[in-house]
């Protein structure tokens, strides 16, 4: 009965999305959750595997297309997956996230539907629901650019994704019972580089050719610094933005980023180290992959190239630099740089400062003094519904009060379709912060050290600033964007450091239209899950 209910679900959302999105080629893909032994870090841990692979499947797709995704939840809990960067556009509905989408129990299964609207670049999916996160069950997103539409590059000879990111040798369920018990969570026991740890990875090159690397950090806790022994990275993409091409000879990655960028095999021909390694801890932690020349006769060799550890400073340039290519296509054919966003005047300023205050005796995370609570009924479909009772709007204020208490809240903040904002992120505390914003991309406009004031504005780089979805805030700085709010929905705001958005360093920016339109947002699906106070209603007629 399951199974013919799947294919009745599968059936009307091609209907519906056929309808809507009927011009743009159709991909689906099946993605099998499981649980399986796995040993990044040389110890049998137990992880979660998509299609009995850790790390998962690579998703490709073309801009435009339309994503058919398949999900079989064979965990015995509850499982939720999200799309780390893909907006999402008018489909809220499909983002993965606890305040939109009920949980996959254990046993069934659940089709997402979306479109890679408007987007090219390199992103990644993970488990966004408990910790699963430091299980694994992440993969690459590679969302290439339609055959007529010019790139700023000459085709590589390759395409290699490299997803980096700290690891423990606990169990995700340990590393939760630590959190919720109040705790805040151990050092990472090391690193991985596509799920392995020293030397545990190899990408094989030919002498003179030039490839195309794809780096996203999958961590949960810490910053990393990315190179490849006596090559130079150029850098040509930042989450679906075609960047100037600096050259750069290491490069800092923060939590929940995605960068790519060319390498030419122009060295001797012999083995050579990629490196993985810790930026901002307390101390540095480190590991390789394997670069291979294919007519290489000779191993590794020499020391560990050198990366900066604890510096904020050059890391801080390296940042300003990442500038937009202004002359190049984006998944349109017009330049990216005929969008001025320098030249619209934001509606108003969001000031949002994390901490890490104690409530109740426990260790929590927080935003302008809320420490989000999630609730029993997605957000969303509470909206939906109006189901009274899960959340207020205007529960988390738009700036950070002047006092230093602290409580817990499902936190919602109000905004209106077309509105053009400037947030602020104000980090007082001395490690760094890295912050992601569902279904949008921004531009990151200024960052400097210190407290923010209207002053700051003078130092914007209102030409050419990057667009992205995942900015770095370091230790007692700001930051600040322009973000054009165009994509109706409820949208989750979070720390990508893994413990600080368990524990409250998250919210939800309800972006709202009263037209109530198929031309600004998308239906609720047929085949929602329903779950909490909204279980037991009607989703709509086809």
């Amino acid at each position: 009965m399951q199974d013919s209910k799947f294919v009745v679900y599968s059936f009307i959302a091609c209907i519906l999305f056929l309808g809507v999105n009927g011009e743009s080629p159709y991909r689906f893909f099946t993605l099998k959750v499981t649980h399986g032994d796995i040993y990044p870090l040389g110890v049998k841990q137990k992880g979660i595997l998509i299609n009995g692979q850790f790390p998962g499947p690579t998703i490709d797709a073309v801009t435009n297309d339309n994503l058919i995704i398949h999900v079989y939840n064979y965990l015995n809990v509850p499982f939720l997956i999200s799309w780390n960067g893909v907006q999402q556009r008018r489909n809220t509905w499909q983002d993965g996230v606890l305040g939109t989408n009920c949980p996959i129990r254990p046993g069934k299964n659940f089709t997402y539907v979306l479109q890679v609207k408007d987007q090219i670049g390199t992103f990644f999916y993970f488990p966004s629901l408990f910790f699963h996160k430091a299980a694994g069950g992440y993969g690459s997103i590679r969302i290439w650019s339609r055959p007529k539409i010019p790139v700023p590059f000459p085709t590589p000879a390759g395409d290699f994704t490299v997803l980096a990111g700290d690891w423990y040798k606990r169990n995700h369920y340990v590393l939760r019972r630590y959190l919720e018990s109040g705790h805040s969570l151990p050092f990472p026991d090391g690193l991985v580089i596509n799920g392995r740890g020293w030397n545990g990875y190899t990408f094989t090159v030919d002498p003179g050719r030039t490839y195309r690397f794809r780096v996203s950090n999958v961590g949960i806790s810490t910053s990393i610094n990315f190179r490849i022994q006596s090559h130079k990275l150029k850098l040509i993409e930042v989450e679906g933005s075609h960047t100037l091409q600096n050259t750069y000879h290491s490069f800092d990655i923060h939590l929940g980023q995605s960068y790519s960028f060319l390498v030419t095999a122009d060295q001797a021909p012999q083995d050579y180290y990629v490196v993985a390694s810790s930026r901002f801890a307390p101390r540095v932690l480190t590991t390789t992959a394997i670069l291979h020349y294919s007519n290489s006769r000779k191993g590794v060799s020499g020391p560990i190239p050198w990366a900066p550890t604890f510096q904020i400073a050059p890391s801080l340039m390296q940042a300003r630099s990442i500038r937009w290519n202004l002359t190049a296509s984006g998944p349109r054919p017009n330049p990216q740089g005929s969008y001025h966003y320098g030249m619209i005047t934001p509606s108003r300023t969001i000031m949002l400062a994390n901490s890490a205050p104690y409530i109740n005796g426990k260790q929590r995370y927080a935003v302008n003094g809320v420490s989000y609570v999630p609730p029993d009924t997605p957000l969303k479909l509470a909206d939906y519904f109006k189901i009274p009772g899960v959340f207020n709007l205007g529960s988390i204020p738009t700036r950070p009060p002047s006092g230093n208490n602290a409580y817990l809240q499902t936190s919602v903040m109000a905004a209106d379709f077309r509105e053009y904002v400037e947030i602020v992120f104000q980090n007082w505390e001395n490690t760094v912060q890295s912050w992601h914003i569902d279904g949008y991309s921004f531009f990151v406009v200024g960052m400097d050290g210190g407290h923010w004031t209207p002053d700051s504005r003078r130092s914007y780089n209102l030409i050419d600033a990057v667009s992205r979805c995942t900015t770095q805030v370091y230790p007692r700085s700001w930051t600040a964007i322009y973000m054009a709010l165009d994509n109706v929905g409820m949208w989750n705001i979070r720390s990508e450091n893994w413990a600080r958005q368990y524990l409250g360093q998250q919210f939800y920016l309800r972006v709202y239209s009263p037209a109530n339109s198929w031309r600004d947002e998308y239906p609720i699906p047929k085949h929602a899950l329903l779950c909490g106070r909204a279980r037991g209603r009607r989703t709509r007629p086809l």
